[in-house]
């Protein structure tokens, strides 16, 4: 095996803070968390602090952050600390987060944890017209360094528009001691950039999002090293975590150059959005991000390798055109797809902003046909097999079935319907629809020879 060569990722971070929009300092080591009263000093001069953790955090790393201050005299209010169990990126924790901060005079918050304690601290700081900082706790997914937050509002995914932290410190020591299935919570966020580049590919090829080339680079150069030692990631190796923590913050980077999810999310993360807007728990409690998006990336890649054994160098344009659902149609589909109204708006609202008419179907899917064979080898070289893709999951730790989150696979199979219809973004879920071979596709995957027959999970 080739020897991995670290200074590639180092170089490879100087590039994404040379061109970041928002993200000025990015420090990866064994006790980073001690560093931080000084970065803010280097980044704002003797700024007062706020840490903002839950109880688990705050024991982690908060009390050494809040410590730093101290030893160096810098001003650093209490510790704001969610006490809830249940503690969730949603609008409720916001409001609490921002009456808290509010009272807190120009404190730069210091958010503490992983998604939701991120997300959460972003966007209020955000509201409050302030920069803040981030301490990465665990490497359990990429939103550290990424712009806009994920917010349930109303009882809905949404993402809020919000510049990324100004610094990430990913102290190495904590990170690699996180509670059990928080890294591999990560290594599956960092496996869905597989099925999301390759999104990406079908979206550039048919005209509907051309590549951003460095963004592209940020996310893909050096993907399948960083995933090459799942079961590394399971065992907490340095190495194996310090990989994943770049891939992760690397993904974040290139999200806060486009200021788009595109380098990073594509269908994946479309089923792990709808779980997410339908509340699903699994022995009381939801999955995790990552675990929701790892059997989404295993789902995408199955209908790719499905769509990648068919002749679309010969599809009829004019029958897919013909078959095509008028407007009236297609609403009518995603009102009757959800049983609640606010998810069934959703799905109006979204395949509406998607929608094209039957010239543009025409040419889309003409492009296609001619496109087909250098991008079928493309995609080909692009994914990880759905064998491959499932052993390195299990390898990390994370599900590798859709039991496993509680996920039945017949709701599964509704479910890739249903993931078509909630994002306005262009996946191979759409690819699969307006080629008109969405329903025999899932029909070979839940099938007796498929990769998930039902009836026999």
């Amino acid at each position: 095996m080739t020897p991995y060569d670290w200074s590639e990722d180092e170089a490879l971070v100087r590039d994404a803070l040379a061109v970041a929009r928002y993200t000025r300092a990015l420090r990866i080591g064994d006790g980073a968390r001690h560093s931080a009263a000084e970065l803010l000093e280097q980044l704002f001069g003797r700024a007062a602090a706020v840490v903002v953790a839950d109880g688990n955090t705050l024991a982690a790393a908060g009390r050494d952050v809040a410590a730093s201050f101290r030893r160096r005299g810098q001003p650093c209010a209490d510790p704001f600390v969610f006490t809830d169990p249940g503690l969730y990126a949603e609008d409720r924790y916001v409001e609490r987060l921002y009456a808290a901060l509010a009272g807190r005079q120009d404190a730069v918050p210091i958010a503490v944890g992983s998604g939701t304690i991120n997300d959460l601290t972003k966007l209020v700081a955000h509201r409050l017209g302030r920069p803040y900082l981030a301490v990465a706790t665990a490497a359990s997914m990429d939103g550290y360094t990424a712009f806009g937050a994920s917010i349930t509002t109303g009882g809905l995914k949404q993402t809020f528009d919000c510049p990324a932290p100004a610094a990430v410190l990913a102290d190495l020591e904590v990170i690699a001691a996180a509670p059990v299935g928080l890294n591999a919570s990560g290594y599956a966020d960092l496996a869905a950039k597989v099925t999301a580049g390759a999104d990406w590919l079908v979206a550039d090829v048919l005209g509907v999002e051309p590549i951003d080339v460095p963004a592209w680079r940020l996310v893909q150069g050096r993907l399948r090293e960083w995933l090459g030692d799942p079961s590394g990631v399971r065992r907490g190796d340095p190495g194996a975590v310090r990989r994943l923590t770049v891939g992760l913050m690397s993904g974040g980077f290139a999200m806060q150059r486009t200021q788009t999810s595109r380098p990073a999310s594509g269908a994946e993360h479309q089923f792990s959005h709808l779980w997410d807007m339908q509340h699903h728990t699994h022995g009381g409690r939801p999955p995790s991000h990552g675990f929701k998006v790892g059997i989404g990336t295993l789902a995408s890649t199955a209908l790719y390798e499905q769509m990648l054994a068919l002749p679309l160098d010969a599809l009829d344009v004019d029958r897919c055109c013909r078959e095509w659902a008028d407007g009236a149609a297609a609403e009518a589909e995603s009102r009757t797809a959800f049983d609640t109204p606010e998810l069934a708006e959703c799905a109006v609202r979204e395949t509406a902003a998607k929608r094209v008419g039957g010239a543009e179907l025409a040419g889309q899917l003409t492009r296609l046909r001619q496109a087909w064979p250098e991008l079928r080898d493309r995609l080909a070289r692009h994914l990880i097999p759905f064998a491959d893709l499932r052993r390195m999951l299990r390898d990390a730790g994370c599900p590798d079935s859709p039991e496993e989150i509680g996920i039945s696979r017949e709701r599964l199979r509704e479910s890739y319907r249903q993931a078509s219809l909630i994002r306005r973004r262009f996946t191979i879920l759409d690819l699969a629809r307006r080629a008109g071979v969405f329903d025999a596709c899932l029909a070979r995957i839940f099938s007796p020879a498929g990769p998930w027959p039902i009836g026999s999970a």
